[in-house]
């Protein structure tokens, strides 16, 4: 089902003839009326009755449509064509004429709790903004295009959150939480896929809420904690060593002084201690003794 543009009449012209051809049944039906008690022929009469029919199919014809909005025309179930010209129109009186939205609406979906990649229950939830593009296939393809968007958008998020965990574990790995720009796009490619058979272009997907689920909240909190401290001092110890090692090079190029072996672990525990600290760095000056 593809959308065919018909034309239409213009609503105003048909209505002033549509009010003049009513002022004339009228004058008709009393002329008929009168003729009828004077003993004459009924002609006027069912002339008025004629005209009076002819009115209501001219005005059972028109129809308005607001801008960004569309009719879809049928004939006996028979799809007829679209029309979207803004105004008061005018079609076949037998057409059905059923109106569709353009305009562009977004909803957020409910918090969904779903599985992440690594199996962590996760609460999420997105705001889907989308807009009819093809009436005729909102119309015909789909039983209720509006219930479709929000289900397949909520189904489409589901099976996005459980493809991606929520921390980031390596260096590069795509996660929920870091990369929320690659999540929307993936979020939306899936909607817009789900989407295309209803006439519908999904114009942004992003996440609006993403957390642990309450039951395991504290204990994830822990371990971002841990990890972030694990991360503090692997950085610390990285910049500490470069440093000792940039000291021993630059002693060594200038001739500063001659280091034998235990001398030159001597030196690097004591550098280490001034850069890094006594408190919880013991294995760091212990391994000094690799020099």
């Amino acid at each position: 089902m593809k959308e065919l543009p018909i034309r239409s009449l213009p609503g105003i012209p048909v209505l002033i003839a549509a009010l003049l051809a009513s002022v004339a049944t009228a004058w008709l039906f009393f002329t008929g009326i009168v003729a009828v008690k004077a003993d004459g022929g009924p002609l006027a009469l069912l002339g008025s009755f004629a005209l009076g029919v002819a009115v209501l199919l001219l005005l059972s014809g028109l129809y308005s449509i607001q801008p960004n909005q569309a009719a879809v025309l049928s004939l006996f179930g028979k799809y007829v064509g679209t029309v979207k010209e803004a105004g008061l129109r005018w079609n076949n009186p037998f057409y059905s004429k059923r109106k569709v939205s353009q305009r562009v609406r977004n909803f957020e979906s409910g918090k969904l709790k779903v599985n992440d990649l690594d199996g962590s229950p996760i609460e999420i939830a997105a705001v889907i903004v989308w807009q009819v593009v093809d009436a005729s296939e909102a119309v015909f393809n789909v039983d209720d295009y509006e219930s479709f968007v929000h289900i397949q958008s909520e189904s489409a998020l589901r099976a996005m959150a459980s493809s991606y965990p929520y921390d980031q574990h390596d260096d590069g790995q795509t996660a929920l939480r870091s990369h929320p720009q690659e999540i929307s796009d993936h979020l939306q490619a899936q909607i817009a896929e789900r989407l295309g058979t209803a006439g519908v272009e999904v114009i942004e997907a992003r996440i609006s809420h993403l957390a642990y689920a309450p039951e395991i909240a504290q204990v994830m909190l822990q371990r971002q904690q841990a990890n972030a401290v694990i991360a503090a001092r692997t950085r610390i110890v990285a910049g500490a060593v470069g440093m000792v090692e940039m000291a021993l090079a630059e002693l060594q190029k200038n001739q500063v002084v001659s280091l034998d072996e235990e001398r030159k672990a001597q030196m690097v525990s004591n550098l280490l201690v001034v850069l890094c600290g006594e408190r919880g760095m013991q294995p760091v000056l212990n391994a000094g003794s690799l020099y």
